[in-house]
């Protein structure tokens, strides 16, 4: 009973806040502008409503990156920044040494990642190829806590990350980019940007490696694993907008994505990654917008026999997408949003029977209405209709979100229905793990359905900014696999099923600062609690109950040429202990304890005459190790040095 009763004491904790919070009389408007300025209020972001709006007017949680706070934290990848700025964020090792995704409880199965909002192809072991997503081309990160399935559809039952791309700022700009690291890490990139009259294009190119290294050293064989697996990779992308006339813009995108690990020497694994679209946005008058896009996403995986020199493609996913969007204002800033979209998904995988392929077409219709009841008050709502040609299970979604503003206070809540098809390899996977045991499919999974209210308030004052809220999720047939089995077969198995309830009860609470002298600190915190009742769902519930984030920085102009900017950031995470199945003979659970850890980072960045951008970093400053490296440790082997060069060119 205390996390109903925790959220309940923080709902009344707010409505008593926003009942006392004054209309901010005492402040012009010039005044209440520049604090929201200070803040990136006025932003506008696309994602939690799938039409533009400033920051401050959304009315779904929503977490914006800026590019002026990528460019402060200057993070590696998307790895590292997620989990600098979004408290609760854990990136592990799953089994291959593939990279796994934990959000306050939702794996990485239950996030949905969009790049500039479309779907990504492919998955490592359930997962986004994380390597794909180049920060270097990104202009800001835009996050929704919370399902958002009523828009997005399946997989967006935890969150929605969508990484929006850069557009030329200016008729032509080059930046080259270079950094290196400990483990012969290096990474080098390119950017070209031209804005010519109609035209805006920019076109960009990365490659990064590092070599394989030892990190356990243990002689009683309690890692999970002992080298970390070197890899290089290609990223290429290229993006033109043109607008023809002023109400019209058309967008044409193409990427190819290269990686080769060196999981084993002799097989390296290979992965590649072919994408285009094409979208046109046509504003028919201040009230009517039309938008259409077709977009194409191939993710292919193969392994490379030295011996031969054959390069063995055995895993495929094929996605084509079409959408179609139409936008009503009506006065009063009244929306009305009407989507169609239609995607054809086919999969071939090396863990299927040997020679199947499957495939399966999906289409949704959804309707979205935001009303401004007041100038306080806003209501969204939304209802989503899924269709599935593979299965009868379809689904119906649905949304109702509230904002409540008095210019300095914003309180935001809401129910939001989420849902998680069964992929694919889910329903038809059969596959032998080296003689060990077996992983089998299931053809008759349901889907994911979850029920999801959440309460944020926020206030922002002078130089400071608060906010805390809650959430509360109750997941129902959540697709998992199920404890070690014994057949009529050689090997045991593992087979997917779903798991009757899980409930996921989350807090969380930020405080953020911008001070005179260039000054600034950020302290985030967040409480995560999942119920398990079903016993065999045990070993699925490792969310960490703890995590609290920190980032304090320095800006100093020292002339208009030169200036310094120094950040720290630091991140703690609780133990978190559950039963888990382990892997080899003999099959049974056993407890598994992830200790607590903290880890911080140091970064002095100067800039030369607004062309050249110099960095030094170290990360994890305390030289922290785990005592075992288990697939829920931090890889890490204690303090390194990072260094990069960014020059504009032009």
């Amino acid at each position: 009973m205390r996390q109903p009763l925790l959220i309940s004491f923080i709902i009344s904790c707010l409505c008593a806040w926003a009942n006392n919070s004054p209309e901010p009389a005492g402040y012009t408007r010039e005044q209440l502008d520049s604090i929201e300025r200070v803040f990136n209020l006025n932003e506008i972001v696309i994602t939690g409503t799938r039409t533009p709006k400033a920051l401050k007017d959304v009315p779904v949680p929503t977490r914006l990156i800026t590019e002026a706070d990528l460019r402060q934290i200057d993070a590696t990848n998307i790895q590292d920044l997620l989990q600098q700025e979004i408290p609760g964020v854990e990136f592990t090792y799953a089994m291959g040494q593939q990279i796994n995704m934990n959000l306050s409880g939702f794996s990485g199965q239950g996030i949905l990642i969009l790049l500039d909002g479309e779907r990504l192809a492919g998955e490592t072991l359930e997962n986004t190829d994380f390597s794909r997503l180049d920060l270097n081309g990104i202009s800001r990160v835009e996050i929704i806590r919370g399902a958002a399935s009523a828009l997005y559809g399946s997989n967006a039952t935890g969150g929605v990350i969508n990484l929006i791309s850069k557009e030329a700022d200016k008729p032509l700009r080059l930046n080259v980019n270079a950094r290196a690291a400990d483990h012969h890490e290096w990474r080098g990139g390119a950017q070209l940007g031209i804005q010519y009259q109609k035209v805006n294009n920019m076109a960009e190119i990365s490659h990064s490696r590092i070599s394989t290294y030892t990190v356990c050293l243990d002689t009683k064989d309690q890692c999970d694993f002992r080298n970390v697996y070197g890899h290089r990779t290609w990223n290429v992308r290229d993006r033109l907008i043109y607008r023809p006339v002023d109400n019209v813009a058309i967008t044409a995108r193409a990427g190819y994505y290269f990686k080769e690990r060196l999981y084993n020497v002799d097989t390296p694994d290979r992965y590649r990654d072919f994408s285009a679209g094409l979208r046109g946005e046509w504003t028919i008058n201040p009230s009517n917008v039309v938008e259409a896009s077709y977009a194409f996403d191939q993710y292919d995986k193969s392994d490379l026999i030295r011996e031969s020199g054959l390069d063995v493609r055995d895993y495929s996913n094929v996605q084509n997408t079409v959408r179609a969007m139409y936008t009503h204002i009506f006065p009063g800033q009244n929306m009305l949003s009407v989507g169609v979209d239609l995607t054809r998904d086919y999969l071939l995988t090396y863990q299927f029977v040997e020679g199947e392929t499957h495939h399966q077409y999906t289409a949704d219709a959804f309707l979205q209405y935001d009303h401004h009841i007041d100038s306080h008050w806003e209501a969204v709502g939304a209802v989503r209709w899924d269709y599935f040609s593979d299965g009868a299970d379809n689904q119906l979604t649905a949304k109702l979100n509230l904002r409540y503003n008095t210019g300095l206070f914003t309180m935001r809540g809401g129910y939001s229905g989420g849902f998680r098809a069964p992929t694919l390899k889910e329903k038809y996977m059969m596959y032998n793990m080296a003689d060990v045991f077996e992983v089998h499919g299931n053809p008759d999974l349901k889907a994911e359905k979850s029920h999801n209210f959440n309460l944020y308030g926020e206030y922002t004052v002078n130089s400071y900014y608060f906010a805390v809220g809650a959430n509360y999720s109750s997941i129902h047939n959540r697709i998992t696999t199920s404890g070690m089995r014994y057949g009529n077969g050689a090997e045991p198995y593992l087979d997917y099923l779903n798991v009757k309830r899980l409930k996921v009860v989350g807090v969380e609470a930020t405080v953020r600062a911008r001070w005179g002298w260039g000054l600034s600190a950020s302290l985030s915190y967040n409480y995560t609690h999942e119920q398990c009742p079903d016993a065999t769902a045990n070993q699925y519930c490792p969310a960490r109950p703890h995590a609290l984030n920190f980032r304090g920085g320095w800006t100093w102009n020292w002339s208009k040429s030169y200036r310094t900017d120094l950040s720290v950031s630091g991140r703690f995470l609780s133990q978190v202990s559950y039963m888990s199945m382990y892997m080899y003979a003999p099959f049974e659970e056993k407890p598994v304890t992830n200790p607590a850890y903290t880890l911080w980072k140091v970064q002095l960045q100067q800039h030369i005459i607004d062309r050249f951008h110099v960095s030094v970093a170290v990360d994890n400053v305390f030289n922290y190790g785990p005592a075992v490296y288990s697939y829920n440790a931090p890889v890490t082997m204690g303090a390194s040095l990072q260094v990069g060069l960014s020059i504009d060119i032009l």
